[in-house]
């Protein structure tokens, strides 16, 4: 729904965004003066979260891969990586950057639909999000009916390849009651023939992520002795006894001690709501915490350098694009391409590594393939 201002609110607002403008032209003829040694750096490493393991001889096939979450996740699991379709172009330059080894199918030839799956067979697990906007609370949940719908398509690959396992990832609305009817059309029936599935939901803040996020997966196993294997994976971070202490925002991206701190709420796509929006908020509600945490996540700028000569007129923290990152998960080393949307769209759209890790380690783990690369 549009929001209904009056037009003094309109005008506070527009000489807000003059004021900021005013400002911003200001501060960037001064950036040459600071220097990078003076940005604050993230005290949270990712990569601490997943573990490099070796290689457990299993192949993965990713689709919808996005920004890469799931795909970095299962290669830190030790999967060996076998190509990644991504429709759009964006993402798949940040999947060629940050691994050019890999085989990466982009714009039209990243288009699942029309694929040819028979050339796959033999591959050991399918992972991928198909779209999550057709469920998701923050669109029209149109399922079914919405065009961006591609689960028939990842079913149509799983039963082509017929892999060992799959996993599909998708928002907590998708086993809303509204569409337990399409979950059990369009997923359980078609793969239920052959394959043994589970599915449940993870918290990101449970495996080390500062952020309040949460998502469901499907996990699938050809075999039923596999499926008997399979152990949900379970929290390493959190308030109980043997859990480490979770990672809170301000600590995790460097900022100093205010005496409050806690995980972030869940940072939007850049590539949902008005066109081109830099603004990681994805609810009003929110905006409670972004403040008390006094982090500024509109106007999310490319780079630390970009955002720290240009402080909200609160004097909060304004997130960069490697904030957000470490906030999803993704290590500094993560490299993504495009402008400061398309930068927070991908980390918005992605799987948090670290969680997509605990679920690639559950199903090695199942498979048979144990932590040292044997079986």
């Amino acid at each position: 729904m549009p929001y209904e201002l009056t037009e003094e609110q309109r005008q506070v607002y527009r000489e807000t965004s003059m004021r900021s403008k005013q400002r911003k032209t200001e501060l960037l003829e001064q950036a040459e003066h600071i220097s990078s040694e003076l940005l604050i750096q993230p005290r949270l490493n990712p990569d601490t979260l997943m573990p490099q393991l070796p290689r457990n001889s299993l192949t993965s096939l990713s689709l919808f891969s996005g920004g890469g979450g799931l795909d970095l996740g299962f290669d830190r699991a030790g999967y060996e990586h076998i190509a990644s379709y991504e429709l759009l172009d964006i993402c798949s330059k940040t999947l060629a950057k940050n691994r050019p080894e890999w085989k990466v199918f982009g714009g039209d030839s990243g288009d699942v639909q029309g694929v040819d799956w028979t050339h796959y067979k033999g591959i050991d697990v399918i992972q991928g999000g198909p779209p999550c906007q057709p469920f998701s609370i923050a669109g029209k949940q149109a399922g079914a009916e919405d065009p961006r719908n591609m689960w028939p398509e990842f079913v149509r690959s799983v039963l082509t390849i017929k892999p060992r396992a799959f996993i599909a990832e998708n928002v907590p609305g998708i086993l809303d009651e509204k569409f337990s009817s399409f979950v059990e059309e369009f997923i359980v029936r078609p793969l239920g023939k052959n394959y043994s599935i589970v599915n449940f939901l993870l918290k990101a803040e449970d495996f080390g992520v500062p952020q309040n996020r949460k998502r469901v997966f499907f996990v699938g196993f050809l075999n039923k002795t596999d499926a008997k294997r399979y152990v949900i994976p379970t929290p390493t971070h959190g308030d109980h006894p043997g859990l480490l202490p979770k990672n809170t925002a301000r600590h995790a991206i460097g900022l100093p001690d205010i005496g409050f701190d806690s995980v972030v709420p869940t940072i939007r796509s850049g590539f949902t709501g008005p066109r081109k929006t830099t603004s990681a908020v994805n609810s009003k509600a929110s905006m409670a915490i972004w403040n008390k945490l006094e982090i500024w996540p509109h106007g999310v700028q490319p780079t630390r350098l970009q955002a720290a000569i240009y402080p909200p007129e609160n004097g909060h923290h304004r997130l960069s694009g490697p904030d957000c990152g470490v906030l999803q998960g993704f290590p500094e080393s993560w490299e993504f391409q495009g402008a400061a949307y398309q930068i927070l769209g991908q980390i918005g759209n992605s799987v948090c590594p670290p969680v997509a890790y605990a679920v690639a380690t559950s199903v090695a783990a199942a498979l048979g393939c144990l932590s040292d690369g044997t079986r």
